[in-house]
């Protein structure tokens, strides 16, 4: 529920220029860039408080020296990162699945057989060699 609210549009551009301190202009460029997707609304862009947060990472790194390319690829190394580590955190449950599931196997199994062992007391081998017979 909070992400549909996160991405939910709701700004006008005047808002999201005011909420950012950026020129409305410069939030069109960055849509035509494809840093930014805001939806339509009646021919009118709305934007999220995921495109306001998009906005401001935008900032930071252009800020900190980044062209708009730089702050394209950032991005999308950073939208990577965050799939990979979805991905991640997904196999990681899978594997922990996994892992229980073998380890409740193991212990019916184990129970299961248990009660058809007979216990073998460990006795020594001794080999015997056949008797030579004896010549006269």
């Amino acid at each position: 529920m909070a992400d549909e609210q996160f991405d939910r549009p709701v700004y006008v551009i005047s808002v999201v220029a005011e909420l950012t301190a950026m020129h409305p202009q410069t939030l069109r460029m960055y849509e035509r860039r494809g840093l930014l997707s805001p939806r339509r609304s009646s021919n009118r862009r709305m934007y999220s408080a995921h495109d306001v947060e998009r906005l401001r990472r935008i900032q930071a790194l252009t800020e900190v020296g980044l062209n708009l390319a730089g702050v394209e690829r950032v991005l999308q190394l950073e939208e990577h990162l965050a799939e990979m580590q979805r991905d991640l955190e997904r196999v990681q449950a899978q594997l922990i699945d996994a892992a229980q599931r073998m380890h409740d196997e193991v212990e019916r199994v184990e129970r299961a057989h248990r009660h058809d062992l007979v216990p073998v007391r460990r006795t020594a081998v001794v080999a015997l060699r056949p008797e030579r017979k004896r010549e006269r």
